[in-house]
This record gives structure tokens, sequence and C-alpha cells, in this order.
């Protein structure tokens, strides 16, 4: 979860002068904020998430004890790999999140048939990376998506049009689930080579292969 800090305070000669912050983790936030604080100057603290929504200090010490059970700090990389001969696509999913103060890693992959194209591979990956997030109890927090489809990281963010009527209805069920389940969506294109993972697990499903696995990242 990230914040941002507006901070009021009262400079020695009494004037009242109001201060935002970069964006930053809760706890880093509280942790400033207890700094001004002890500077004895603070006429007022409040803190905004993503959606803009206004916390007090209070009202965020109970949010994070309430949400520290649920999954915290996701970045999601998909890939879906085409082949054209049989119209079959492979779909990969690499998801990392926090959760209890832990790290994990989840790794998917799947088999779709009946595919038209590599740029609605893409889209069936993107769809096998959400259900697995929603599998996950993600729910109203921001999600970070990784992938090196231009096409489908554009389209969900309105950068580029959708005129293919296949690939549209990929895009509305996908906006829907997004909008169900409150993700704050961060649509971040990369690379291949930053891909690779995603690429393998979905090589790995065209090749018969099929992985399904969680593990807590330590160190």
């Amino acid at each position: 979860m990230k914040l941002k800090l507006e901070w009021t305070y009262k400079t020695p000669k009494n004037q009242v002068i109001t201060l935002m912050s970069d964006e930053v983790t809760a706890e880093d936030a509280l942790r400033i904020a207890e700094d001004f604080e002890r500077t004895g100057r603070t006429k007022d603290l409040v803190f905004y998430d993503e959606r803009h929504t206004k916390w007090t200090k209070k009202e965020l010490i109970k949010l994070i004890k309430e949400i520290e059970t649920e999954p915290q700090d996701i970045v999601a990389y998909f890939d879906g790999g085409y082949d054209i001969q049989s119209g079959k696509a492979g779909l990969g999913a690499a998801i990392y999140y926090t959760q209890n103060k832990k790290t994990y890693r989840v790794r998917v992959n799947e088999l779709f048939e009946e595919m038209e194209s590599n740029n609605e591979a893409e889209y069936a990956a993107f769809w096998l990376m959400l259900n697995t997030l929603e599998e996950l109890g993600v729910h109203h927090t921001t999600v970070t998506f990784k992938g090196d489809s231009q096409v489908v990281l554009n389209q969900l963010s309105g950068e580029w049009p959708c005129f293919e009527e296949n690939l549209n209805r990929w895009l509305d069920r996908i906006e829907e689930k997004i909008q169900r389940i409150g993700i704050e969506a961060n649509y971040h294109p990369i690379g291949r080579k930053q891909n690779t993972e995603a690429d393998r697990l979905a090589t790995q499903a065209l090749e018969g292969t099929f992985v399904s696995s969680k593990f807590e990242i330590k160190g």
C-alpha cells in the first residue's frame, strides 16, 4: 500500500505551511508522521492512498492491522505463447507479493485452444493471471501488471484503441473483473528479457508441462 503524507505545521513565527510528501509505503508514512509530531509544530497530519482516499493517522494504523493478513505489494507478470499451426496458446503468470510480513512467489501456467492470434493469447494470459490473483484473495489494493505485450497493456490502460471484436471481448471481461474485485491497476510494459519467467511458463504449457506452485522467498 502506497501513501502520500500531507503535513500542516506552524513555523516558530506562527506561519502555517502545508507540505505533501512523495509516495511511500504505509509503514514509512507512519514513521515519517511520528518524526513530524516530535517537532512539536504539527498542526495536522493526513494520508492519501492511491485512490486519493483520505485517512487520519488513527484510521491508517487500524487499516494496516486489518490488511496485514492480505496480499500486498503485488507485482504480476504474464505472457502468452501462440502456436499458429495448432491454434493453441501457452499461458504463463508469475506473481510476487507480501503477506503476514513474508514474501511469496506464485507460478502458474495453462494451455488454451482455439486461439486466433498472439494478441489473443496475451489477453488470455492476462485473464489467467487475474483469476490467480482473485484466488489468492487479492482485492481493493494496487497491483502492478508487467508484460512484454504493448498491445494488451496499452489497450487496458486506454492509451491505445482496440478495434478487433474478439480482443474487445477479452478487454471488457478483464476490466469488469478488475473493477469488481477493486484492483487499482498499474500497467507497466517491459522488454522480453525482463519477462523470461512468464515466457518460460507459457512455453512449458505448450510443451505439455504444467506448473502451479507457491513459494516463500526468504532472505
